[in-house]
């Protein structure tokens, strides 16, 4: 069985990638390296994801993935965008970051959005390759559904009349902006 590094210390982002790779080893970076972290100093999700996955295969020298990800929503000119985590202060508190969104769509009509999702590839010696992927959605008025993390419970898919938070974790890494993403990274990968 192959290892793959992720630079998220992230459990759900892990779960996610653990569904995604079943015949990978996956391998959080606080396991290797427990105090391992990267501010984000990025403008976009490419830029932050890079950052991690740089400083991480720098630091180990081999190949890591990270990835930054987040929502964006169109009534909010893309925010909480790649402040997602932090939308309601730097504690990353889920709930909070629902509260303040639920308040902020509050009278909203539009209320499109996305998960959005860049996985960055770094090797030592080698140029970074980013791959984005996207989930399109609605947000909801109040949450649904106890499976996920982050805004999954107000994350609404109109094609399976469901919240994101109420797919098994099979079925969100079916359709998830993360799957999306890591598409992309598998084609790169077996074309090398």
């Amino acid at each position: 069985m192959k290892d793959i590094v992720i630079a998220t210390g992230n459990k759900g982002k892990i779960n996610d990638f653990k569904h995604i790779f079943p015949d990978y080893n996956v391998i959080g970076i606080t396991s290797l390296l427990p105090d391992f972290d990267v501010e984000e100093t990025g403008d976009t999700f490419e830029d932050n994801a890079a950052l991690k996955a740089e400083a991480a295969s720098h630091l180990l020298g081999k190949a890591v993935i990270a990835d930054d990800s987040g929502l964006a929503v169109d009534a909010l000119d893309g925010a909480p965008g790649i402040y997602s985590a932090r939308y309601a202060g730097e504690n990353k508190d889920d709930a909070a970051n629902i509260d303040l969104l639920l308040k902020n769509m509050a009278g909203q009509q539009n209320r499109s959005a996305r998960f959005v999702c860049v996985i960055a590839l770094s090797e030592p010696g080698q140029e970074t390759k980013t791959f984005r992927g996207e989930a399109e959605g609605v947000i909801a008025e109040e949450r649904r559904g106890e499976n996920g993390f982050g805004y999954d419970p107000v994350f609404y898919l109109p094609e399976r009349q469901l919240m994101m938070a109420e797919l098994t974790a099979d079925e969100k890494a079916e359709i998830s902006h993360r799957r999306k993403a890591i598409d992309q990274l598998k084609e790169y990968l077996s074309k090398e």
